[in-house]
């Protein structure tokens, strides 16, 4: 096999997907597949889920190509990873050889141009559609001499290209077709450039995959979802969801039994007289019951994302402790951070040293940006099913969750009503709760223009997470585009993790929170809030490129819902009175 370059196991990820065209050594190809990748051990139902809510948008528009059915009719999902060794398996494509002397477009590139010179190339247009198909021009040559050449004029439009007769200047072709229906029968063939964004645009995901499975089992065992929403909505004080004293119901308690090989005829009797006993819990019994059937899905899928996220590694800034009690970083560990924390309006920051992250492309589209134009196009298996590309990671994270309280304190003053929660009220679970209940948090493609809130709870974490973003890259030494979000804003916090890619410095992440944090924190909050560009983008959607934007794919919500106003505007955020 012809080595024809390398490339980063993360950037091929990217840049290297299945019927994607790709520049190598100054020729053009298309890859035809990742040769024998390997399987990634994750959660297939964990998967299929995020699969669902991804590709939601395609499904409401019936643009998906059948994935959500199938995804339903529990078809075989699988994720794999590119084996470096193999590589990836790519071929010359289009196959129209462009004189490099003369422009001519020759029929072989085994034979010397009629110019007398060898220097093929492409010509670097291709023909999509929204379906997916891909296809080569056709180019009409002169009937006489059968030659042709192209004058490729200075803009980059398909339809001001022309192609002549080099012998008799005569005109053969304008453009490289128009209306030349696709095969599919839902349109036309449109030309662009083979790089363009339009002719292929990866679709992905990121989700926490814990790299051990005896962690979604121990979870199960634990009290599984339920337990894991306790644990957050109480404020993570419990070392995990099994440390949590919340007493079990009657389904957890089966499953418990079950799973440890207790016949379930007999473990329907145990759990009667647990019930009988009182050691079972009942419903209302913690603040949680009272979530909405729609609410407590959500909130519970989050809450396991946390959980499964800190299964590994786990340090809170109050496990801090100096090696010589008393001395300056021991009075730093007691004193500044807890003062920087309450400025900066943040209930608890962890740091996750091994944050098992997947990113994972399921699909492609061509064509505009928008699931009512434009076709899903997944990536399947030979066999039948799915298959996913992606690069699971153990990496540095922070966890940051912001002051409950504080939060609804400042949705109240934005007009949300937020049932069972009342101004004043100083309990963090009740807050939690009523956020939860309250604010139905949008999804990317949602307008941010509605004024819910679920919206403002979203543009508030994510502008936040932007922002910090920003100041953690330079306090870590760490590349900006180096760091990613992963946002939890139903309980209003996200993960900053260190990308596997880019100029990432390993430990970065560590010695900030261990040397410096007050310091990251009191920058965050004082530092230049305004933007370059002010007053046309406070006027506009107060965010842009030269104060809160991050690049992609460091930014899963498209760079939406952001506003700085959120923060530090009239009422915002960090303009609130600390207690």
């Amino acid at each position: 096999m012809t080595i024809l370059g390398s490339r980063s196991g993360s950037q091929i990820l990217r840049t290297f997907l299945p019927d994607q065209t790709v520049d190598l050594r100054g020729a053009v190809y298309r890859v035809a597949e990742w040769s024998a990748p390997s399987p990634i051990e994750v959660d297939t139902d964990l998967v299929r889920r995020h699969l669902l809510r991804e590709v939601g948008a395609w499904i409401a528009h019936d643009t998906d190509g059948g994935m959500g059915d199938d995804l339903l009719r529990n078809a075989p999902v699988e994720v794999v990873e590119l084996d470096e060794r193999r590589g990836v398996t790519v071929e010359r494509y289009p196959q129209v050889w462009l004189c490099g002397a003369c422009k001519r477009i020759g029929k072989s590139i085994e034979r010397r141009c009629a110019c007398g010179q060898r220097k093929w190339g492409q010509l670097h247009f291709v023909g999509i559609h929204d379906c997916g198909a891909i296809i080569t021009p056709w180019i009409r040559r002169c009937a006489t001499h059968d030659d042709v050449k192209v004058v490729i004029p200075k803009s980059a439009k398909a339809a001001d290209i022309t192609f002549v007769c080099p012998v008799c200047n005569t005109l053969t072709m304008q453009g490289l077709g128009f209306n030349r229906p696709c095969a599919c029968g839902n349109g036309s063939i449109r030309w662009n450039v083979h790089k363009a964004r339009a002719v292929y645009t990866p679709r992905g995901m990121v989700l926490i995959n814990p790299p051990r499975p005896e962690h979604r089992e121990a979870l199960k065992l634990a009290g599984g979802a339920r337990k894991a929403l306790i644990w957050v909505v109480e404020g993570l004080t419990a070392t995990g969801p099994g440390d949590v004293t919340a007493k079990q119901t009657r389904e957890e308690f089966l499953k418990k039994l079950i799973a440890g090989g207790i016949d379930p005829t007999f473990a329907e009797t145990m759990a009667d007289m647990a019930e009988k006993g009182g050691q079972l819990a009942k419903p209302g019994d913690h603040p949680i019951d009272r979530l909405s059937a729609q609410r407590r899905e959500e909130a519970e899928r989050e809450a396991v994302d946390i959980a499964m996220a800190l299964a590994e590694s786990r340090t809170p800034t109050t496990a801090l402790r100096s090696a010589t009690p008393g001395d300056a970083l021991d009075v730093r560990y007691r004193n500044s951070y807890p003062a920087a924390l309450a400025r900066a309006g943040i209930d608890g920051l962890d740091l996750v040293d091994r944050f098992p992250v997947l990113n994972a492309m399921y699909g492609y589209t061509r064509g505009e940006d928008d699931p009512t134009k434009c076709r899903l196009v997944p990536f399947r298996r030979k066999k039948g099913g799915y298959r996913l590309y992606g690069n699971l990671a153990e990496t540095e994270a922070f966890l940051v969750r912001l002051d409950p309280v504080r939060v609804a304190t400042w949705l109240a003053g934005r007009g949300h009503q937020l049932p069972g929660w009342a101004a004043g009220d100083k309990d963090p679970v009740a807050a939690r709760v009523a956020v939860l209940q309250s604010a139905l948090v949008p999804t990317k493609r949602d307008s941010p223009s509605t004024d819910t809130a679920g919206t403002d709870v979203l543009k508030l974490v994510h502008t936040y997470a932007h922002r910090f973003i920003r100041q953690a890259a330079v306090f870590s030494g760490i590349e900006r585009d180096a760091l990613s979000e992963y946002l939890v804003p139903g309980h209003l916090g996200f993960f900053v993790y260190a990308a596997a890619r880019g100029d990432f410095v390993l430990g970065g992440m560590q010695a900030v929170f261990e040397s410096n944090l007050d310091d990251l924190l009191n920058a965050f909050v004082d530092a230049e809030h305004r933007c370059p560009l002010d007053p046309g983008c406070s006027r506009g959607s107060g965010a842009c490129s030269a104060c809160v934007h991050l690049g992609e794919p460091s930014c899963r919500f498209f760079n939406r819902f952001l506003d700085r106003k959120v923060l530090f505007g009239a009422g915002g955020y960090l303009r609130m009175q600390v207690r």
